[in-house]
């Protein structure tokens, strides 16, 4: 194959191309002049304005600090009767021996709420379940800082003896905590008073150093 023919734009317009028309009209041996490019306006960001009737400052301004809590109405008590599920039997307990009630919460110690726990729950298979669960609680440390469990105290909740598969579920908790039983009184049902109470009841006044009067009802 032979070298290709020179063509009227040059002997080489195979390697470099054509010339374009303003190389053409460009006097010979002056620069190629290029195009200048304007550069493009962009808008500017359109200003933040707040809604009307904002005062000046509002859109930025700080939340508002929470209210003050109000002091705990247990702050100064010996110890906390806490239920590990509802109607275990603290308020009867907590009226009879003293300390304070407090339903199915832990208390604040950093509130002024005693630190020292009885951890109270029923003897049926829910209620065994439930202290099973606050115990592992408060092993995990799922709990306000300051507490000390003093006891688990379970109350019967019917006549007699435990059937076998619940008194193996008690012998359980006893190897992971103190454990206080609390006989079954047939008058607590009815909502009357007790007098005397029952020698186990009065036995956890040591713990509680509260009175152990009569008392009514078991909530």
């Amino acid at each position: 194959m032979g070298v290709p023919p020179a063509s009227p734009a040059g002997p080489q317009m195979w390697i470099r191309g054509p010339a374009s028309q303003q190389s053409a009209q460009q006097p010979a041996g002056q620069p190629v002049q290029q195009p200048t490019q304007q550069p493009v306006q962009q808008p500017a960001p359109a200003a933040a304005v707040a809604p009307p009737g904002t005062a000046v400052g509002a859109v930025h301004a700080a939340p508002p600090a929470p209210a003050p809590r109000a002091p705990s109405p247990h702050r100064g008590e010996r110890i906390a009767w806490v239920n590990a599920h509802g109607g275990g039997g603290a308020s009867t307990l907590a009226h009879a021996l003293g300390g304070a009630d407090l339903g199915t919460r832990w208390p604040e110690p950093a509130d002024g709420e005693p630190g020292d726990v009885l951890l109270v729950a029923r003897t049926h298979a829910g209620g065994i379940r439930a202290a099973s669960q606050a115990l592992n609680a408060l092993r995990m440390g799922d709990h306000p800082d300051g507490l000390r469990l003093v006891a688990v105290v379970l109350v019967a909740d019917a006549p007699g003896r435990l059937p076998r598969q619940l008194g193996q579920r008690v012998r359980v908790l006893r190897s992971a905590a103190e454990v206080h039983r609390v006989p079954w009184v047939p008058a607590w049902r009815l909502g009357d008073e007790v007098d005397p109470l029952p020698r186990d009841v009065r036995a956890l006044a040591a713990l509680t150093g509260g009175p152990a009067g009569p008392v009514a009802g078991l909530r």
